[in-house]
């Protein structure tokens, strides 16, 4: 579980009692949505007639443009976790990423979970003696692309969420 236990109102938009503005909501789906691409070919190279993850990738963007509705993200992100079942290793962290990036649309929270995942997919990729650097560079990586509006709210959400993220964001 990389969800917190107890909802950070930081992360609720306003409309349902939370500080989180939809701009913001959105640039959060968008980073997301940038971290499970960068790793998404780990799962291509192991599925190429599978495009579910990639999918749902198009699809937490296509929600920020208001061109689909939160319950059709959500049937993206089962199908990319499903798609996720399917493999092991690289791939399945890949593919997990991409299903959390498309449930942002649902729960902010889980623009997180699209960057563990996009670093373990790193790591995993990587032979084991670079796993730990390739986890760095892809934490490095994400942190270039985090927009400055959200800047300060992603970083501290990874400060205090990283022991349930398995410490990858220690970059």
């Amino acid at each position: 579980m990389i969800l917190p236990k107890k909802p950070d109102p930081r992360f609720i938009t306003v409309r349902r009692g939370g500080t989180l503005q939809d701009s913001d909501h959105h640039l959060l789906a968008v980073w997301a949505a940038d971290c499970a691409e960068h790793v998404v070919d780990l799962f291509e190279e192991m599925q190429p007639n599978d495009d579910r993850p990639r999918r749902a990738i198009e699809l937490a963007r296509a929600w920020t443009r208001g061109e689909i509705t939160v319950t059709q993200a959500r049937k993206a992100a089962f199908a990319a976790n499903a798609a996720a079942r399917e493999v092991a290793g690289a791939a399945k962290q890949a593919a997990l990423a991409a299903g959390q990036a498309v449930a942002v649309a649902h729960v902010a929270t889980h623009e997180l979970g699209a960057a563990a995942y996009a670093i373990k997919a790193a790591r995993e990729a990587a032979l084991d003696e670079q796993a730990e650097e390739a986890g760095r560079l892809e934490c490095a990586w994400q942190h270039a692309q985090i927009p400055n509006e959200i800047r300060d709210l992603v970083l501290d959400d990874q400060k205090l969420r990283n022991e349930i993220c398995w410490f990858v964001f220690d970059c």
